[in-house]
């Protein structure tokens, strides 16, 4: 159930719920503050297996407080989402998600990029098993401005139309450049 006002976390989240089984090997791409990362564990289960990657130190450190404080279990890597493939077999993961943008309450010089963000994007597809599904939210303006949502928006909707289906969402009546929510499905 959505709040009164959605948002894009919301509905990124909702997708996620939806789409992720127990048992599920699931991907955070861009651990941030862990929230994807604890979602993506509840919804796995016991038996499901949870990576969660990050550049940056206070990322991985406040991913793994968070995880202990919720008695939750995931792999915490300080690596690149452009480097997930050395930790897992192409056609593994069963869903992904993607928080472009900067970390909240981090360094606000510290900004995905265009030329990483799209090595982590083709990363993550060849990794998506047929059925699999990523969740991408864009946040831009500010530091990072809007080319790298305008590169990774051209790149996805390059994507060969017999292999993915993606969703492009946007906010018609919002100001102040609201992240954007993308939905990806792999087909089978």
């Amino acid at each position: 159930m959505f709040p009164v006002s959605p948002n894009t976390l919301a509905l990124v989240h909702d997708f996620l719920t939806r789409s992720v089984q127990p048992g599920d090997l699931c991907v955070d791409a861009t651990a941030g503050r862990g929230r994807d990362t604890a979602l993506l564990c509840r919804l796995t289960g016991p038996a499901g297996r949870v990576l969660a990657f990050d550049i940056q130190p206070a990322a991985v450190a406040a991913t793994e407080a968070l995880l202990a404080a919720e008695g939750l279990t995931a792999e915490v890597h300080l690596a690149s989402h452009a480097e997930m493939e050395r930790f897992l077999p192409p056609e593994s993961v069963s869903a992904m998600v993607f928080n472009f943008g900067r970390l909240p309450g981090g360094d606000p010089g510290i900004v995905t990029l265009a030329e990483s963000s799209l090595a982590g994007i083709d990363a993550g597809l060849r990794l998506l098993k047929p059925g699999g599904i990523m969740a991408l939210a864009l946040y831009y303006g500010g530091a990072n401005g809007y080319a790298e949502r305008d590169a990774i928006l051209a790149h996805l909707a390059g994507l060969d139309p017999r292999r993915y289906s993606v969703l492009c969402g946007s906010w018609a009546n919002r100001s102040a450049d609201p992240p954007l929510p993308v939905f990806l499905w792999k087909d089978t």
